[in-house]
């Protein structure tokens, strides 16, 4: 445990609606740290915006507080929404599940069912991992814009994590073109031996990727003999988060077409 982000928790936290405003010295008082450690911390705090310091020497909360919260709320609100769709597709498929959502050019686990079977012993939950080795994180990526993916490129570049993992730009980029035709992605062992996945991208009412969808497990045939019904009911999956998210299919997302539930049938 990270003592000066405990304490700076312990001062945010201090704030409330029926208080929202406090000095230094009453801070002090009700933690019980000295006022120089929690100067340092405060000042820190204000540097980044989530604190303002008043003329008179009063402390509030800052706006950098706004988007996190904001975030929250995007967070639980597709979590709930898609979570029993999530459950269907499960119990349907017999893998694991997965929902992830994009966060600063980056994939962020925020709800995950998983088998007894998973490689790895920890949950995915909360795992953030970048967007190239995934097949959460290539349907994502195949409907941001091309600047975006540029962006991502240059950021985090296109490290290996397997042998299988793709790291040159132009093999990206005939994925992504690949993907963005048919609806939906593939990690064939390119983020974690021996794990195969298939995933599907999820749109807001506005048309922007959000977030994606994914089965993962350790059977090959995912990614080969039962592919195409496996896809089919990931992106029916996909396709009713979004319609839950406010998303109307149209022009270049329209990347489903009719067909009956899948996930009323035995693959």
């Amino acid at each position: 445990m990270i003592g000066s982000i405990v304490k700076a928790l312990e001062i945010l936290e201090m704030f409330r609606p029926d208080e929202p405003s406090l000095s230094l010295a009453e801070i002090s008082n009700r933690l019980g740290y000295p006022k120089t450690t929690l100067y340092t911390i405060l000042n820190t705090l204000e540097l980044k915006g989530y604190v303002e310091r008043g003329k008179n020497g009063i402390y509030s909360l800052g706006t950098a507080i706004i988007p996190l919260t904001q975030s929250v709320r995007v967070n639980a609100k597709i979590r709930d929404r898609a979570a029993p769709l999530l459950r269907e597709l499960g119990d349907y498929s017999k893998q694991s599940v997965y929902l992830a959502i994009l966060d600063d050019l980056v994939c962020l686990y925020i709800y995950a069912i998983e088998t007894k079977h998973r490689l790895l012993a920890r949950t995915a939950i909360g795992e953030r991992v970048l967007m190239h080795y995934t097949s959460v994180g290539k349907s994502m990526l195949a409907f941001l814009p091309e600047n975006q993916i540029d962006v991502l490129i240059e950021r985090h570049g296109l490290p290996r994590a397997t042998e299988f993992t793709i790291v040159d730009r132009e093999n990206l980029k005939e994925e992504l073109a690949t993907i963005r035709s048919q609806g939906y992605a593939t990690d064939k062992a390119e983020h974690e031996p021996r794990v195969y996945c298939i995933g599907c991208p999820i749109f807001d009412a506005d048309g922007e990727v959000i977030a994606a969808c994914s089965i993962s497990g350790v059977d090959m045939q995912i990614v080969t003999d039962h592919r195409e019904s496996l896809a089919a009911a990931v992106r029916y999956t996909a396709q009713e988060i979004s319609r839950r998210m406010g998303y109307i299919p149209s022009g270049d997302k329209l990347i489903w077409r009719s067909f009956d539930n899948p996930l009323r049938q035995v693959y």
